[in-house]
């Protein structure tokens, strides 16, 4: 299989890429199946990228260069999900989120009521460091299009929560998006009112950790849950991407 994709500027997490969760999101949809998706490079807005798929695999990518890489996968390597906070635990942890991109699809705090998905996390005061959780209000003007909630809204509801996980826990934070897989066991609807839980899984080294994601109706039933690499960028390897200088591996 293979189609042309854009991702439109208004997905994006870091200001001239594609969010991470959104990403990722939208090539394991394509894909179909379970799939841990890969990402190697920011990937570009308002721009043609090719989508290719095969049995096995499946890539995006951009004049010849990978973006993100598909593989099969299957929910084992999912994480164990911790009970939910409450509701109004979830909107008073909230209350005290950090914002490391303002202008992100996700979590940006500067991002227009309805070009964002608004998705604000912190500290749970109840839980131990790192257990972070916010309120994702679900509205259609934000997913925009035809208001339709596809998958890679979803992803990119439960992306940036997995990052502010690691700076609630340790004040270091998880940096960008490197893998994602996630469950969507059912889709929230519009208008929905839905608990996002993330925690600290593993520090696999010092750029690179994991954390478990899970989303929740107002109810605490489990929605969705994801696990997520981050690898925090390399100061000695810099790289001008897209108009911009940020660190890669």
């Amino acid at each position: 299989m293979e189609k042309t994709v854009y991702i439109d500027e208004r997905f994006r997490g870091p200001p001239r890429s594609g969010n991470g969760g959104y990403v990722t999101g939208l090539v394991a949809r394509l894909a179909g199946g379970h799939r841990a998706v890969y990402l190697r490079a920011p990937a570009p807005l308002d721009v043609p990228l090719r989508f290719e798929s095969s049995s096995d695999s499946a890539r995006l990518t951009h004049d010849g260069k990978v973006i993100a890489e598909a593989v099969k996968s299957d929910s084992s390597a999912l994480p164990e999900v911790p009970a939910p906070p409450s509701l109004e635990q979830a909107r008073a942890a909230g209350r005290h989120a950090a914002c490391s991109h303002p202008t992100c699809y996700c979590c940006g705090d500067k991002v227009a009521p309805t070009e964002g998905l608004h998705v604000h996390t912190g500290q749970v005061s109840e839980l131990p460091p790192g257990f972070v959780a916010g309120v994702w209000k679900v509205d259609a003007a934000a997913i925009g299009g035809d208001g339709c909630l596809q998958a890679e809204h979803i992803w990119s509801a439960i992306d940036c929560p997995g990052s502010y996980a690691w700076l609630a826990k340790d004040g270091i934070n998880g940096g960008l998006t490197a893998m994602m897989q996630a469950e969507v066991l059912e889709s929230p609807r519009v208008g929905d009112e839905c608990i996002i839980l993330a925690w600290p899984l593993d520090q696999l080294s010092d750029r690179r950790r994991t954390s478990g994601v899970a989303l929740f109706d107002r109810d605490g039933r489990l929605l969705a849950r994801a696990i997520q690499l981050w690898v925090r960028p390399n100061r000695l390897s810099v790289v001008r991407t897209f108009g911009t200088t940020r660190g890669v591996d």
